[in-house]
């Protein structure tokens, strides 16, 4: 199936391959140029940035995620890091809507 995927960096390939076989609905990735939208819904598969789709899970369960969080904030180790120093390290990380989002539900 590779072989017959065509994306503008071929190396990518086996990552639509993959999405294909196991019926995924999105590919998840910071490299969203090379996964064409257009050619994506010919299989069904749309694509996100990893921003985006934090962002929306966190949205399916805000208060879940606070939960989620505050406990990853709470095992943070080398260095200890408070709730706010964590957050400015994912904006840093280019997670800046999961962040700010994260921060408006403190």
């Amino acid at each position: 199936m590779i072989d017959t995927l065509d994306l503008p960096d071929q190396k990518d390939r086996h990552v639509l391959a993959a999405a294909i076989k196991v019926n995924a609905n999105v590919i998840v990735t910071n490299n969203l140029k090379d996964f064409p939208e257009d050619y994506l819904k010919r299989f069904g598969l749309s694509v996100k940035s990893a921003d985006e789709f934090l962002a929306e899970t966190i949205d399916l369960a805000p208060n879940r995620a606070v939960e989620a969080f505050r406990e990853l904030v709470l095992y943070r180790r080398n260095p200890d890091q408070d709730e706010y120093e964590v957050l400015q390290a994912l904006r840093r990380n280019g997670l800046v809507d999961t962040a700010n989002y994260l921060h408006a539900l403190l």
